[in-house]
């Protein structure tokens, strides 16, 4: 008996707000601008409660206030609202931040969530066209063995050039990393921003939910989608989050901003092309791991960093068949573990941020030296102009994009 296709018909979408009082009008609108579906939103205005009593957090604390209201009088499309903001409301002890927001809110929607519904998140200054939710829509049901998509993504520029230098810096951090992982055909090829984000329900339930931590909950999130099954990472439309500086989360956009525009990138770093071709070694010897040990790459770092001398042996005693020590293996050597290699091997490079961005193309996209000819010895990121950072980023985004049709189309 052939099994019966699944059919998605509404989207759920869940929004944490935190202080975006002067965004909502924006947000509201992109919302009420969706065609072709059926959709419900979900808001979750939060901050800690005890901000009330910090004169320098009191004022967030009416803004939001005044963000429930405005939602209120103006939200004129099928909406909930899940108060984490008035007095005796808010977080309490350590369970705040982003990652509490993003789970209560989608935790609240499966109230009402059905397993033909799909969950959106989005954050309170994201941009998106009339088409966004609908093209979702489709994107699964396209491929309803979906487990998850992570959404293509762009920063829109201000005009102000501090901005907009700090957020070209870090999108080309981020798309280095992934045009690398695309290179080597690494499972864990995905960006994780929480405003570029969607799954099934079903496939929330499966997975228990989000795991709530204070920043970078869209990495784990994902990550955990990815080992449950297929995540996609193409869709016909993208998202556009706001560049602007912000202290709201302890780690992701807005703090990289914030510390590079102070001229430290050194969390951020442009990492060396040929350490992902070690990743790829390392996974190309799992078959080899499953019969016994042989050096592979990450060796040192395992020792070194994890403090783990051997481990492959306590997967293979867990693995009945190849497959599964395979499998395992995959798991093991995860999207974390190889942000944390790529972290404790730059260093040994030797190399400048610039030299590996133009190692890269150098080596694997000589078309893109060849557009631009500013991208040469004595080339700094510092001393570029936003016209030329902005160049380099909208050329790793071509190459992005053709990775990601490529792995689509075989979906």
């Amino acid at each position: 008996m052939l099994k019966k296709k699944r059919i998605y018909k509404k989207i759920y979408v869940a929004i944490p707000l935190l202080d975006e009082l002067e965004n909502l009008p924006a947000l509201l609108h992109s919302i009420r601008e969706q065609n072709g579906c059926d959709y419900k939103v979900f808001f979750c205005v939060n901050q800690p409660d005890k901000w009330w009593d910090d004169p320098d957090k009191r004022g967030l604390c009416e803004r939001n206030i005044a963000s429930i209201e405005y939602l209120l009088q103006y939200a004129d499309f099928p909406f909930r609202i899940i108060d984490k903001a008035s007095k005796g409301n808010g977080w309490q002890g350590k369970d705040l931040g982003v990652g509490w927001a993003r789970k209560v809110v989608m935790d609240a929607l499966l109230e009402e969530a059905g397993e033909d519904g799909l969950i959106i998140t989005l954050d309170g200054d994201t941009d998106f066209n009339k088409n966004y939710f609908s093209s979702v829509l489709e994107n699964f049901n396209e491929h309803p063995e979906a487990v998850g998509l992570s959404v293509p993504y762009y920063h829109k520029l201000t005009g102000r050039e501090e901005e907009d230098r700090a957020i070209l810096r870090y999108e080309i951090y981020m798309r280095n990393y992934a045009v690398n992982l695309w290179r080597i055909s690494n499972p864990y090829s995905f960006t994780a921003l929480g405003s570029a984000m969607a799954l099934p329900v079903h496939a929330y339930k499966a997975i228990g939910g989000m795991s709530p931590k204070k920043s970078g909950e869209d990495f784990y999130f994902l990550q955990k989608l990815r080992k449950y099954g297929l995540l996609l990472t193409w869709n016909e439309e993208k998202v556009y989050p706001a560049a602007r500086f912000s202290d709201r989360v302890f780690f992701g956009t807005g703090p990289a901003m914030i510390k590079g525009a102070a001229g430290d990138w050194e969390s951020y770093p442009v990492y060396h092309h040929t350490l992902f071709d070690k990743v790829h070694e390392t996974y190309k010897a799992f078959p080899a791991l499953f019969l016994e040990d042989v050096p592979v790459p990450m060796d040192r770092f395992f020792t070194d960093a994890l403090k783990q001398d051997n481990i492959w042996d306590p997967l293979r005693k867990n693995a009945k068949t190849p497959e599964q020590f395979l499998r395992a293996c995959s798991e093991k050597v995860d999207g974390l573990r190889i942000l944390q290699y790529l972290k404790h091997a730059q260093k040994e490079t030797g190399c400048t941020n610039e030299e590996c961005l133009m190692g890269l193309f150098q080596e694997h996209h000589t078309d893109v030296l060849r557009d631009l000819d500013f991208l040469r010895p004595g080339f700094h990121f510092e001393s570029a102009s936003v016209l030329e950072l902005d160049l380099v980023r909208n050329a790793m985004l071509s190459i992005e994009d053709k990775y990601q049709k490529e792995n689509h189309l075989k979906t």
